[in-house]
């Protein structure tokens, strides 16, 4: 079945529920230990076995369009430099010295023909290989070509670049294995031919109470009841490629879609809804020059011009901690008209996060840290956060060896 067979199928499903006036439905309430929420060793685990393990999607092709440009940031606890290839292909490397340990290049995107250490000057080229030492004769006898940077395992897709962690091994998955299908979806948005407009960076609370919410439509006309949430409904639609998760809601724009020929249905209209990349990336549809209505991907978007918010969620220093970087792209080069347009909306969703989603998950996470509870409960009507809890255990419960064997079991798209 093609991309676009796959988004119709969708579609006509939720035309089906919009008429039948149901969603789907989980077996049973779901419960998560609270204590899996702030114990440091589960913590540690899930930053060992999920972050440092799976491939993390790190940055956008259009951050990288020319060759010799790079992009340098922190993720985890290991300090990752990606960079385009003369020939146009990407590599992932390591952002640290082979001589000291030092970090090279400073988080951000630029361009560069050499990488060059700021402690002692060593300097490397876009393909990891050491070309040059400070003060070589002196320096004594070294073997060159084994200083190189350490690779990191890397692939683009979709418009979109993932990195694995773990340097000097091939990876614990493979990327086909990873994505199951998913990446097939999502290149229908043509990602690599979109805009990058800017980024908010938002200080949140534990990473899963953080994503919990990207996976929840259920609090959205209650939590964001004074922004944009009377607009949405509170019911979720759930599609699942092994742990990547696609979230839509029944509703007009549903039967609306029914009044047409199937063959007139947008790119627009299909790609609807919140597009979640396990474990920690959620996309959401807005538009330029809209109302606010278009700020969340749950339903159709207005007129405006078309774009994205691409939120990257990264575990904290300690298990009550976490940062999201917003990414914002637009699928057309932005007037001046709209990049203004642009920067409010930036500062309506930053808002929307940091006064609303996380302030609320900073008061959950404390008020977890008491003990008063026991659990956490999933209703049967909020099968996303089940999903995503139930793929958190098994991957921390699971050895390297059994991890793609795992995801092969899940690779069928089934919906929760």
């Amino acid at each position: 079945m093609t991309a676009r067979e796959q988004l119709i199928a969708m579609a006509r499903a939720n035309i089906e529920h919009t008429r039948a006036g149901t969603v789907n439905l989980a077996d049973d309430v779901y419960r998560v230990p609270a204590a899996n929420y702030f114990d440091a060793d589960r913590w540690q685990l899930e930053v060992d076995r999920v972050f440092k393990r799976l491939p993390l999607m790190l940055a956008f092709s259009c951050e990288l369009r020319d060759p010799n440009s790079y992009k340098a940031m922190d993720v985890a606890g290991v300090p990752v430099l990606i960079a385009r290839q003369p020939d146009g292909s990407v590599r992932a490397f390591v952002n640290m010295c082979s001589h000291r340990g030092a970090t090279i290049m400073e988080p951000g995107c630029g361009e560069a023909r050499r990488f060059t250490c700021p402690y002692h000057a060593w300097s490397y080229n876009q393909t990891g290989e050491l070309v040059g030492i400070l003060d070589r004769e002196e320096f004594g006898d070294v073997e060159v070509a084994q200083l190189g940077l350490s690779s990191l395992p890397i692939v683009e897709r979709a418009g979109l670049i993932w990195v694995s962690l773990t340097p000097g091994a091939e990876p614990a998955i493979g990327f086909d294995t990873f994505l199951s299908g998913y990446d097939e979806l999502l290149a229908e948005f043509h990602f690599e031919n979109w805009h990058y407009i800017g980024k908010r960076v938002v200080d949140g609370p534990n990473w899963k109470v953080a994503y919990d919410g990207y996976l929840d439509f259920y609090h959205l006309p209650i939590l964001h009841k004074n922004t944009f949430g009377p607009k949405f409904p509170n019911r979720a639609i759930y599609d699942a490629w092994g742990p990547h998760q696609r979230v839509t809601s029944p509703g007009k724009h549903s039967a609306d879609l029914a009044e047409r020929p199937q063959d007139e249905w947008t790119e627009r209209e299909l790609l609807g809804g919140v597009w979640t990349i396990f474990p920690h990336i959620s996309i959401a549809s807005f538009d330029v020059g809209a109302s606010r209505s278009g700020t969340v991907g749950s339903g159709p978007q207005g007129a405006g011009t078309r774009g994205v918010l691409v939120s990257q969620l990264f575990p904290g220093e300690t298990p009550a901690t976490s940062v999201t970087i917003q990414n914002f792209l637009l699928a057309d080069e932005p007037t001046v008209e709209q990049r203004e347009a642009t920067e409010k909306q930036m500062d309506f969703l930053e808002f929307v996060v940091r006064e609303e989603d996380y302030f609320t998950g900073k008061r959950i996470s404390r008020n977890i840290l008491t003990g008063a509870k026991a659990e956490v409960l999933f209703g049967r009507n909020e099968g996303g956060g089940q999903r995503f809890h139930g793929w958190v255990d098994r991957l921390v419960a699971t050895a390297d060896d059994q991890l793609a064997s795992l995801f092969t079991r899940a690779v069928e798209r089934e919906p929760t």
